[in-house]
Order: C-alpha cells, then structure tokens, then sequence
C-alpha cells in the first residue's frame, strides 16, 4: 500500500476545519481551541499529551485490516484511525494497531485495552448497551462469498433447502443475519474466531460459502486468483461505526467532527483510494453522521 503522505499533506486543513465542526457540536468539552487545546480532563487532551493512540482494528480482512509481513496492519480502517490520531496530535507512530476480532469488540474497550475499535464494526442497539459509536463512516452490505464455479448459490435463499453450509465469525452482525436463511443453524453455520478460517474452510470444502460484508470479501476475491467469486448482491445494510468507552459523549463528538471534516476536505476519500478502493475502484456513498 502506498504512504498516507497525502492524509499528512490536508492535516492543516482538516485541524483548520475542526473549530467549525466541533463549534456546531454544542459541546464545549470536546472542542478544539485553535489547533491542538482541548478542554481539561478530556480524553482528546489526555490521548493529546500522552502522544498515543490504542486503535482495535481487524488483522485479517484484506482492503480493512490486515496484517503485513512487517507486523503492521493496513486498510480502510488503518487509515481512518490515522485521520483521527493527526486530528488529536498524535503522532502516525504514536498509534498501536491491536489485533481486535469480533468476539472482543467490546471486551477491549471496557477493560481500557484500546482508546477507540475501527474493526468493520457495524453500529446496532445492542452494542450500544456496552459501547458507543461515532460515525458511522462506511456504509456496507452484507454478502457472500463463494468458488467460482459455484452455480448454486445465488443468494441467501439458497441456504433454505437445509443441505448447504456456510461460514462466518462468532459475535458478528453477518452470523447473526444469516440465521434467518438456515433450517438448522447447528449444522448449517460453521463460526470461527476470524474470516481466514472461513477462507480456509470454503477452500478445503468444508462449507459452501462465507458470508459477511461485501467490501470484506471482495478484499478475498482479490487476493484468490479468480478462486472465488461473490454470490448475488448485498441483502442487507451496515453502517461502520467507531466504538468508543460508553458514556464519552465529548470524545465521540470530537470524532463525529474529525469524520464529518475528513468528509469534507477529501482525506476521506483519499484514505479509500490508498486501501480498499485498490480492491474497489468506487468510491463509497458518504454516510450522515449520527449524533444520537
């Protein structure tokens, strides 16, 4: 993946819009005063003087997240979590990238292991009974994904009929979505801590398909030598949000702002075109914020 250089190159400009953008917050506490003040006791202040940022992000999701030989992670959620970090005045190496699967998500960031998750995280009420979101800042669709000369799996209905098998992550919206297709979720979904075991599974035969968001697998469509192949179109909608601690309404609204300026500026756009639009030359649907 090439350098964030041009995320680096708009900085100023994204940290001149954010006095009008936290300004319309109504939130004081969140704000940024000039460039780099932020209120007394705030999280931004304490990530600010500290100059370190924890993000929980995916390891093994082409296109989002996922680890290179380096030890490091790259992706759409990579460079999200590095517009909001130059917003805060940390350094790009100031931030610690910590392999975050779905069955941790909220985990991590109740016991204070990360400051924020950036993990293809779809926002939902029950999560928000644990967590917070800001954004969201990608909207997906949930898919699937299978060999390439499947002909039999056009779309979820095909998991009606009881015999076909499919694939996704434990705790995930995907798993949960797939339910309603199967007639014995017992023996018709196999759950694994993390996507490649699903890749693995539907290349040894095991199951019939994998399924989760559409941006995620055509990150392994990519990368399989025409192996594999989507199956149909997306069935469902699901907005990619930022979990922070539950109760930080000044932090959450200071990322709502950094998004909403990354919007505006092109950073956000620029983000996809160095990551997952490699895998998707589209450019995304900017999604509304929501200041719930």
């Amino acid at each position: 993946m090439r350098s964030t250089r041009s995320i680096a190159v708009v900085g100023a400009l994204a940290l001149t819009l954010a006095a009008a953008a936290c300004g319309g917050s109504g939130d004081d506490a969140g704000s940024v005063d000039g460039e780099t003040n932020f209120a007394a006791g705030s999280t931004m202040l304490k990530l600010k003087e500290s100059g370190r940022l924890r993000v929980g992000t995916k390891f093994d999701q082409p296109g989002f997240g996922l680890v290179q030989p380096n030890g490091k992670p790259e992706g759409f959620d990579v460079e999200i979590a590095k517009i909001i970090a130059e917003r805060l005045g940390v350094p790009e190496d100031g931030i610690e990238f910590i392999e975050t699967p779905s069955t941790i998500r909220e985990e991590v960031l109740e016991q204070n292991r990360v400051d924020i998750v950036v993990a293809t995280y779809t926002i939902n009420d029950k999560r928000k009974q644990r967590v917070d979101f800001a954004g969201p800042y990608y909207i997906a669709g949930q898919t699937l994904m299978v060999k390439a000369d499947n002909t039999d799996i056009t779309g979820p209905d095909a998991f009606k009929d009881g015999t076909k098998k499919v694939c996704s992550v434990k705790n995930s919206t995907p798993a949960t979505n797939i339910e309603k297709y199967l007639q014995d979720t017992a023996k018709q979904l196999v759950l694994f801590d993390e996507y490649q075991s699903c890749v693995n599974s539907l290349k040894s035969g095991k199951v019939d398909a994998v399924t989760t968001d559409n941006v995620i697998l055509t990150g392994f469509v990519a990368a399989s030598n025409d192996k594999y192949a989507l199956a149909g179109t997306a069935f469902t909608e699901e907005p990619y949000g930022i979990g922070v601690k539950k109760g930080d309404k000044d932090f959450r609204n200071f990322i709502n702002d950094s998004l909403e300026a990354a919007f505006d500026d092109g950073s956000y756009i620029r983000a996809w075109k160095i990551s997952a639009g490699e895998y998707d030359g589209r450019d995304p649907r900017i999604p509304t914020v929501d200041r719930y």
